[in-house]
């Protein structure tokens, strides 16, 4: 009987699952920062541009998430001073619990408090990530809120 066709495939088998573990086990590094521009999803406000701040880091099984949503308020669309981003709609920070990593992207898992904006303590949220820089996306889905985001600038690693 030839042993190598069974002992190839187990050794491939546990090389495939160390691989999608990676992100679970602290094994990684999952960083970003970046200022994106909110496309759309359920709580963005209508016909506002909304401009977001985010940071996250994950290494050896923690990390922190942190995302400033900014809109203007002080001049309506079209009027001087419209693109001033002044008012700040939603703030989330929290602690990142997990980490799943799928080919180019990234799945952040965890708990924050949320300001303006589905305010809440302990509030779960999921976060994921592009690998990569202006015109990659980010979608945070929080507080029964979806926002999916495109990177203006920064960089997203792992």
């Amino acid at each position: 009987m030839n042993r190598t066709v069974p002992i190839l495939a187990i050794t491939v088998l546990s090389l495939t699952s160390s691989a999608l573990a990676w992100g679970e086990d602290g094994g990684g590094v999952v960083k970003g920062g970046a200022t994106t521009t909110v496309a759309g999803g359920t709580g963005a406000p209508d016909f506002t541009p909304v401009i977001t701040k985010l940071t996250f880091h994950w290494r050896d099984g923690q990390g922190r998430f942190e995302c400033l949503a900014l809109a203007p308020a002080s001049a309506k669309a079209g009027n001087p001073g419209s693109g001033n981003f002044d008012t700040n709609v939603m703030y989330v920070t929290g602690a990142i619990t997990g980490v799943q990593i799928n080919g180019s992207v990234a799945v952040l898992t965890g708990s924050a408090t949320v300001t303006g904006l589905g305010a809440g303590t302990d509030v779960p949220f999921t976060a994921t990530a592009e690998r990569g820089g202006p015109g990659t996306t980010f979608v945070l889905t929080i507080s029964g809120l979806t926002f999916h985001e495109t990177i203006l600038e920064g960089q997203i690693t792992f």
